[in-house]
């Protein structure tokens, strides 16, 4: 199986190499990949369900789909960090748990658990969103009775109701080993995220690395919801079916407070566009040059 993906090379690059991972759009992230490229890293935007091969839905993804991308960058690149947001970034955190190759991880939006994946029927049977080496990983079901209280869904009232009723014993079996993660491990998070409870997941994942005696850095901003654009992105089009939280300019800022630790993490050494080399590319469908999850 051949997971769609975009490579971004700068023409000197710094050496490391960054697996660049959407959410639940499926989608190449070329847009993410390419700034970071014009920033000096190599960048590698992946696809990893939807395409020929693979789930048609976040559903029984396997973890080894990232751990084929880490050969690739490895191929060409000295260290490799992991850059995910919302459901990409709890690929990320998982993949970190059992790749020791990985160097860091930049998780936008963070979950601390593995959630149940998606199902097509009401009366699909419940499967994880995830697998290693064939077994599902374990995950917190979600609420199938839930219902939105309005036309703009606020998605964060369903993960939380999901984890209450999934009770201790189940939540603790879906959550991500972080303390496993021997890479440095970087948060990003707003405290209005209205799609999932990302500050509350981030604060977890601190202190349950914390107890390992294991640094984690976190950056909040309270005024901010789900989506991260970082600087030098297009900003796309941020209206979505549901509701994603946050103030307006919320994405950049909060793309932008976080810039410095990003960069920090990525051995960016200034902000100076540099020159690019063309991309290497096996097009997909989803293939849009805009960040959305």
């Amino acid at each position: 199986m051949t997971s769609p993906t975009h490579l971004a090379r700068p023409v000197a690059g710094n050496g490391t190499g960054v697996l660049v991972l959407a959410g639940s759009s499926g989608r190449l992230d070329v847009g993410r990949a390419e700034m970071l490229a014009s920033c000096g890293v190599t960048a590698l935007a992946l696809s990893w369900f939807g395409g020929e091969g693979q789930p048609s839905v976040p559903r029984e993804v396997p973890l080894e789909t990232f751990a084929d991308g880490i050969d690739r960058l490895l191929a060409e690149c000295s260290r490799v960090v992991l850059l995910g947001l919302s459901y990409g970034a709890e690929a990320a955190l998982l993949t970190a748990t059992i790749d020791r190759r990985v160097d860091a991880v930049v998780a936008l939006a963070p979950t601390d658990v593995a959630w149940e994946g998606q199902h097509e029927h009401p009366d699909d049977p419940r499967r994880s969103k995830w697998t290693h080496r064939g077994v599902p990983v374990p995950f917190v079901p979600l609420d199938r009775s839930w219902e939105p209280p309005s036309a703009l869904p606020a998605y964060v009232e369903l993960y939380e109701r999901s984890r209450e009723l999934a009770g201790h014993e189940v939540v603790e079996a879906a959550t991500i080993p972080v303390e496993r993660i021997r890479a440095e491990v970087l948060l990003v998070a707003g405290g209005t995220d209205r799609v999932w409870a990302s500050t509350a997941a981030a604060g977890r994942i601190a202190v349950r690395r914390r107890a390992r005696g294991l640094e984690t850095t976190v950056v909040v901003d309270p005024a901010a919801g789900h989506p991260v654009v970082l600087p030098g992105e297009v900003v796309p089009d941020l209206s979505r079916p549901y509701a994603v939280g946050g103030d307006e300019g919320a994405p950049q800022r909060l793309g932008a407070l976080a810039w410095p630790e990003i960069r920090r993490v990525l051995r960016i050494e200034d902000a100076v566009e540099m020159p690019r080399m063309p991309p290497a590319r096996i097009a997909a469908s989803r293939d849009t040059g805009e960040h959305e999850e």
